[in-house]
């Protein structure tokens, strides 16, 4: 059984799986925050304010940073739900 699974949605601490809660916890902030800028990203190009080159760019970099984040979850053993911690009375992160 993964680690990652057993988690429920909660950042995982252990000081036997320090690690692994660590990369958590740093994977789910990059992953807010990738979201954040591919919103953002969303916006500008909508706004009609970017260039034809400008917009290829930025969606070749945000695909780039998906990538490297799928690569991370696999090295790490997470998956997206893995990533969206549970905030308690504020309901999930992501």
């Amino acid at each position: 059984m993964r680690q990652a699974s057993q988690t429920n949605g909660k950042i995982n601490l252990d000081p036997e799986n320090a690690e692994h809660g660590l990369a958590q916890l740093v994977l789910t902030v990059i992953e807010l925050l990738r979201q954040i800028v591919e919103r953002h990203a969303i916006r500008r190009v909508e706004g009609g304010n970017l260039s034809d080159e400008q917009i290829e760019n930025l969606g070749e970099a945000l695909m780039n940073l998906e990538e490297k984040m799928e690569e991370l979850k696999e090295i790490f053993g997470l998956d997206a739900e893995d990533l969206n911690i549970d905030l308690g009375p504020l309901g999930s992160l992501l």
